[in-house]
């Protein structure tokens, strides 16, 4: 198949405000920004005529090959500020990227409804926790031993594969339901997204390879059109996001999310109806 240039000039603005949204989101809240990406590439997709089976698939890969600098970028940007937590993040350096390796491994053989079910409901859950903020409690005033922390870790990068997302949400959650300070659950969490975007990226190349139902311009589940037009406005909104992050209260930029979150769920849940 060809892509339309009538259709990718008329789909450039939202996917460039896509991009910038995203990466200010990523050094704001220490997510990788793919909550806003895979909504935008499955529609553009769509739109664009790819075959409707790997639409979902395609996105998910994209998101997280986008994320892989994005991330990276964020983690400099708080790293400089001295907020980082690097042992959690050494002792996740195998647990996190086992859990995305096992998340892609279900997305490649899962059907695109499927993964449009998951992404929904996960999504749901997500925009719930944002609407709400930080939750009012703790379950310990640490965290767990090296056991839990384990399998939280592998939790986190199995569901941020299945959604393309850099885990910074479920991480952020994690981490202060145990009592550590947001602003370092944010700053951990960029690097949450390195271990979780490098090994999904390899793996959604592997899983898609071949697959002749893809577009031009892709490398497995990777369009490397959609990179090549998100990564560039992503990268230069991250600063002014980490910057924030340390500055201003983010609860309305919470609440905007948590709203966005839930409607793009609702959108997906409709898609199946």
């Amino acid at each position: 198949m060809s892509f339309d240039l009538a259709s990718l000039l008329s789909l450039a603005i939202p996917i460039l405000i896509a991009a910038v949204a995203g990466g200010f989101l990523a050094g704001l809240f220490g997510i990788g920004g793919g909550a806003i990406y895979v909504p935008i590439l499955y529609q553009t997709f769509e739109v664009l005529g790819v075959d409707h089976s790997v639409t979902m698939h395609l996105a998910i890969g994209s998101s997280i090959a986008i994320i892989v600098p994005t991330s990276v970028r964020s983690l400099v940007a708080h790293w400089r500020k001295d907020a980082v937590d690097w042992q959690l993040l050494r002792e996740w350096v195998v647990a996190v990227p086992l859990g995305t390796v096992a998340g892609v491994t279900l997305a490649t053989y899962a059907s695109s409804e499927a993964l449009r079910g998951i992404f929904a409901v996960l999504a749901t859950l997500l925009g719930i926790k944002m609407l709400f903020g930080r939750v009012p409690y703790v379950l310990a005033q640490d965290l767990p031993g090296l056991a839990g922390r384990s399998i939280a870790g592998f939790c986190i990068g199995a569901f941020s594969a299945l959604m393309g997302v850099g885990g910074g949400v479920l991480n952020n959650t994690f981490m202060t339901l145990f009592n550590r300070p947001m602003i370092q659950a944010v700053a951990t969490s960029a690097g949450v997204g390195a271990l979780i975007s490098v090994p999904g990226l390899v793996a959604y190349i592997i899983g898609g390879w071949g697959d002749p139902l893809l577009p031009p311009y892709s490398v497995g589940f990777v369009s490397l059109a959609a990179v090549a037009v998100i990564t560039p406005g992503s990268l230069l909104a991250v600063p002014a996001g980490a910057a924030l992050a340390h500055r201003l209260s983010r609860r309305q930029l919470e609440i905007g999310f948590g709203c966005f979150l839930l409607l793009v769920a609702a959108r997906f849940v409709y898609s199946l109806l």
